[in-house]
């Protein structure tokens, strides 16, 4: 498991923080309830926030990766799908699928390649 850097975790009731930050999170024992269900200790602060939210569900957030870069994998993972697919649909196929479908196939092939060479220098220089 692995803590993700700078994104902010939802402790509930418009509570918010960084979970890098996050140094534990300790489930109430005495007292809990509605809006009292975790501790969570924050480097350089002594007392804890109290969260609303039960720890694990916390602990999921925390070490997740956020929805959004795993749409974003996804998404990818079935460009280079259909990229490998394209690559195997022969030049009569591409000529009928253009002049009589007008799905023009060899630049749905070169937009994905793009894409995909784009979001391979994004990484490369992050």
């Amino acid at each position: 498991m692995k803590i993700q850097s700078s994104v902010l975790v939802h402790l509930g009731f418009g509570k918010y923080v960084r979970s890098d930050q996050v140094t534990a999170v300790i489930p109430i024992d005495e007292d809990r309830g509605p809006g009292r269900r975790t501790f969570v200790h924050l480097q350089g602060q002594v007392d804890p926030i109290i969260a609303s939210r039960a720890e694990d569900t916390i602990v999921r957030d925390l070490v997740q990766e956020p929805r959004e870069v795993t749409q974003a994998r996804q998404q990818q993972e079935i460009l280079q799908d259909l990229l490998v697919d394209l690559g195997n649909v022969n030049s009569t196929v591409r000529r009928i699928s253009r002049d009589e479908g007008g799905l023009d196939l060899d630049l749905l092939e070169r937009r994905i390649r793009q894409i995909l060479d784009n979001e391979a220098n994004l990484k490369a220089t992050a």
